[in-house]
């Protein structure tokens, strides 16, 4: 056994024994955390003029703070930018985390010195409780590839505060014991272009002793795909010792079966839900679906039916009030200075004790073009029911309407499928997806049971119409990911060229 395995184990333990003590009280410690930054931020100029001084329990906060997003929260977040101190919070952010929005371009999330635990020490809990669990101490004698974007920053506004992606800023916090494990080199990292970055990156680590891989999952396949070709073999012989892929951003049940064939076994994994706003979630256990929010970690979380979060005053829940099974929007506030902030996720509870959850979408990405509103989890589980019917490899995918097709015919849903390995009918394969989008929506089935829409349409894409999509838009990449669904068809429009 090495030495940093050895010595990893108590601490370990350790973060194990405080993750269940939290376990055991989440309202209490949700509960605690609202009071703790509603009582921190009173001196603040968002405070004074929210009257945190007043709060003293969850309704009084409802009352005092409206729900906000970015463009609702700029005006405040422009005053930081342009130096004002003391503005949502204590100070001054230590980062700004940069970030694309879908409506409001360039997003600046301040990290505060008090925040920037959340997002490291959430990543390392979770790898901690997976070696505590598997024994699995001898990752610590390896080295671990994180593929993420640049670590590189950029000062902003008169304060001169330092900003980048999370993937970058994040790198800056990894403890000196774990530097000796990481790849690739800080050069490397820096690279800009995603093709070279990758190519780079397969040079680095393809003779390394590698234990973890982390990274989105499309773009861990073209690591994988870059790696193969330059080996001639499949990734666990290429890596004898690989012993967990961490994964987050997108769900990855669509890319499992490609990514598994890459590896050439089936592979433990760690999903993780991390955002700029913060890191919401990991997966605590290999034995249970869902993931542990993290509830104990300076965020007090709201939510919102996602069908109601549009309305003027919508009704928000905390933790004690949710229910399994609903579609919530999810909302916060925290120690960074984000106060009743929709995040534009969606996700629903599979258990309440403990509190997992399971990402369902974005409240942007839904198709509604005739009343049907599908979301990204129906999408995705009717393809992951279709393929274990009709198997295949799925790379990509998107899904947009057809509100005017050729005439003579109905409208539709198109399917854009990028294929690995094409199933044996595609027509059969289409037939039974639709049968499967009609199990999920019922509005879906009505709209063609009725036939005001005709069962959807796959179009079969050439290999990396997807990278090229993303190239082409500047988004190859580190968190970049591709939009699921679409109620218009900007991206369809392009992809259909193909």
């Amino acid at each position: 056994m090495g030495f940093k395995s050895f010595l990893i184990q108590p601490y370990a333990r350790f973060t194990a024994y405080k993750v269940r003590e939290w376990m055991q009280q989440p309202i209490q410690a949700q509960d605690k955390i609202l009071n703790s930054i509603t009582g921190i931020a009173a001196t603040t100029a968002f405070g004074k003029a929210h009257d945190f001084a007043s709060v003293r329990n969850y309704s009084d906060f409802k009352k005092a703070v409206p729900l906000r997003d970015y463009e609702q929260s700029r005006n405040y977040i422009e005053r930081v930018i342009e130096g004002e101190k003391n503005v949502t919070w204590p100070g001054l952010p230590k980062y700004f985390a940069k970030t694309s929005g879908t409506t409001s371009g360039t997003k600046y999330i301040p990290i505060t010195r008090d925040s920037i635990g959340n997002h490291f020490f959430s990543a390392q809990t979770a790898l901690l409780l997976f070696m505590q669990q598997t024994r699995a101490w001898e990752i610590m004698n390896g080295r671990m590839i994180f593929l993420s974007g640049s670590p590189e920053l950029e000062k902003i506004g008169p304060a001169q505060i330092p900003c980048g992606r999370l993937s970058g800023i994040v790198n800056h916090q990894i403890p000196a014991y774990l530097r000796t494990n990481q790849l690739p080199g800080y050069t490397t990292n820096c690279i800009e272009d995603w093709e070279q970055k990758v190519d780079k990156i397969v040079e680095e680590t393809i003779r390394q002793n590698m234990t973890l891989i982390s990274g989105i999952p499309p773009w861990l396949q073209m690591y994988f795909d870059k790696l193969i070709q330059k080996a001639g073999k499949p990734v666990a012989e290429i890596f004898p010792n690989l012993k967990v892929l961490v994964h987050g951003g997108v769900n990855f049940e669509p890319y499992r079966a490609r990514l598994e064939n890459s590896v050439g076994k089936s592979l433990p994994t760690i999903e993780t839900y991390p955002a700029s706003e913060g890191f919401f979630a990991y997966q605590d256990t290999p034995q249970w679906q869902g993931l542990l929010l993290n509830a104990d970690s300076g965020i007090f979380f709201e939510f919102v039916k996602a069908e109601n979060i549009f309305e003027n005053n919508p009704e928000r829940l905390s933790l004690r009030e949710v229910e399994t099974g609903v579609n919530y929007a999810l909302v916060i506030s925290s120690n960074a200075g984000l106060w009743g902030y929709v995040i534009g996720d969606t996700l629903k509870f599979l258990s309440l004790n403990p509190y997992r959850i399971a990402v369902t979408g974005r409240i942007s990405q839904y198709i509604s073009a005739f009343g049907e509103h599908v979301i990204v989890e129906e999408v995705e589980q009717a393809l992951q029911n279709t393929l274990k019917i009709h198997p295949a490899q799925v790379t990509e995918f998107t899904v947009a309407p057809q509100v005017q097709p050729p005439t003579g015919e109905l409208p539709c849903h198109e399917w854009f499928i990028e294929f690995e390995k094409m199933p044996d009918n595609l027509v059969a394969f289409t037939a039974e997806l639709n049968q499967q989008m009609s199990l999920k929506n019922s509005y879906y089935d009505d709209l063609i049971r009725g036939k005001v829409l005709q069962p959807l349409k796959v179009y079969s894409l050439k290999k990396h119409a997807f990278i090229e999509l993303m190239k082409e838009a500047g988004k190859l990449g580190g968190q970049n990911k591709v939009p699921r669904i679409a109620n218009g068809r900007e991206i369809a429009e392009k992809l259909k060229i193909n």
